[in-house]
């Protein structure tokens, strides 16, 4: 295997590197490991569900060993060494302490009272959940919401497609109205988009997608309510009102949003080295508030707020393993990407310019979209930013089409999978320890395929 990556990597043409590794030089095997665990997850599940529960961990370390140690042999320890350590750093690191402290601070908010799942309450909920993902991100919102959908709906026999909508709905698309919504959206304020750019231009493609995928569940929930028995709320139940419990979280989540700003717009200019990787003061300090606020909300919770949502620390530790492995794996093919049409993807790269020069947008959509449904949305959309361009008071007025397409591609493309943006797999794995049957990694695809594909060719015809 070493040896037929080493002469795959020896006949790609020669450019300048990525930014830890040659992306250029790389030929395609060396996206095995990542497509190896993409497809561990998928059919591991289904075909081994046993050996899967209990050896899930080993087998996503396993697919990365498989990058690290051919890596490590034909580019030097210290080069690998280097690699691994942006990617712990820079990225599943602050990652993994964002989703943490999210999922800590909103598993202490208990919403008390009788709440029915039924098709007009359900909707309702999608639609809040929808309203607030792009104030407190499509992670907080999600977080905040799930506990309290899936406990509506745990008494009918047909729920996991609530959950379904619940991702594509909360998770990704309500999150395309600010840089507060989504990472990508973030990166592009960070680049010199405008705060308010995606509310201004992405809100009629995002109330029409948003609108269409809540008619449809209010359609399928509706067809699986009227198949399941009628069901007598206890008298108990039906006389206590709404509450919410718990409620300092609500204010420590403003914290976090505040938190996540602030380490956008504050450059001190401080920054250390670390095993060739920059960590800058702001960053640090980002990581640290957030760890702080999460312990806060330990210590301020009630515990019988956390006991009520069943809160526990399940769901984090699946998705900490299942993504440091993605993590790793992902390093080379990002660094292809970023090659361009110097790289082996250098096709993918060529198809978004047409022949007369100007960009393609439909093809900066879907794949922007593509892509991030199985990359980290964050980079794949920071490489199409800079395919156009990278200039971004050039987009926002001479291309504003290109630049909505690869903003609506990276935010709303993202729930075409489970692993499309972070809240995905945190949704599917609290909603599996509740005991919903959440379907497999290709039958969530093949909901999402049958509900989103068809809106997303409809916004293409519209906007692009």
């Amino acid at each position: 295997m070493i040896a037929v990556l080493a002469a795959a990597e020896s006949a790609a043409p020669a450019s300048t590197a990525s930014a830890n590794l040659p992306g250029a030089k790389l030929g395609a095997l060396w996206c095995v490991p990542f497509v190896g665990l993409l497809l561990s997850m998928a059919i591991l599940p289904l075909a081994a569900p046993q050996f899967w529960h209990h050896h899930f961990g080993k087998v996503t370390a396993g697919w990365a060993l498989a990058y690290l140690l051919p890596s490590s042999l034909l580019h030097g320890m210290e080069g690998t060494a280097a690699q691994l350590a942006h990617a712990t750093l820079a990225e599943y690191l602050p990652f993994l302490i964002l989703i943490g402290a999210l999922f800590v601070i909103a598993g202490g908010v208990y919403l008390r009272g009788d709440l029915r799942g039924n098709p007009a309450t359900n909707t309702l909920l999608l639609a809040i959940g929808t309203g607030i993902a792009s104030i407190a991100g499509t992670t907080g919102a999600a977080m905040l919401l799930v506990r309290t959908v899936i406990r509506a709906n745990a008494a009918r026999p047909h729920n996991a497609h609530v959950l379904i909508f619940f991702i594509f709905l909360v998770a990704n698309i309500g999150g395309a109205l600010s840089p507060l919504g989504d990472p990508p959206l973030f990166l592009g304020f960070l680049k010199g988009v405008s705060f308010f750019w995606p509310t201004t231009h992405l809100l009629l493609p995002m109330l029409m997608t948003a609108g269409l995928v809540l008619g449809i569940f209010w359609a399928v929930d509706s067809h699986f309510y009227r198949k399941e028995p009628h069901r007598e709320i206890h008298p108990a139940a039906a006389s206590q009102s709404l509450a919410i419990e718990g409620g300092i979280n609500l204010l420590l989540l403003v914290g976090v949003v505040a938190v996540v700003l602030m380490s956008g717009l504050w450059k001190p200019g401080t920054h250390w080295m670390v095993l060739g990787t920059q960590v800058e003061l702001q960053g640090l300090a980002r990581d640290l508030l957030l760890i702080g606020l999460a312990a806060l909300s330990l210590k301020l919770t009630p515990a019988s707020c956390r006991e009520a949502n069943a809160f526990s620390w399940g769901p984090i530790l699946e998705v900490a393993k299942l993504f440091a492995g993605i993590f790793v794996t992902i390093i080379p093919v990002i660094a292809m990407l970023r090659a361009g049409e110097h790289g082996a993807f250098a096709g993918v790269t060529k198809m978004v310019t047409g022949p007369d020069g100007h960009p393609n947008n439909a093809a900066y959509f879907w794949l922007t979209g593509v892509l991030s449904s199985f990359l980290d949305n964050a980079p794949t959309y920071l490489v199409f930013f800079n395919t156009a361009g990278g200039d971004a008071q050039k987009l926002m007025e001479v291309f504003p089409r290109t630049l909505m397409a690869i903003s609506l591609g990276a935010v709303f493309m993202g729930a075409n999978t489970y692993i499309g943006n972070a809240p995905n797999f945190m949704v599917k794995s609290i909603a599996e320890e509740r005991g919903v049957r959440m379907p497999s990694f290709l039958g969530y695809m093949a909901w999402s395929f049958a509900v989103l594909i068809p809106i997303f060719l409809l916004v293409t015809w519209v906007f692009f």
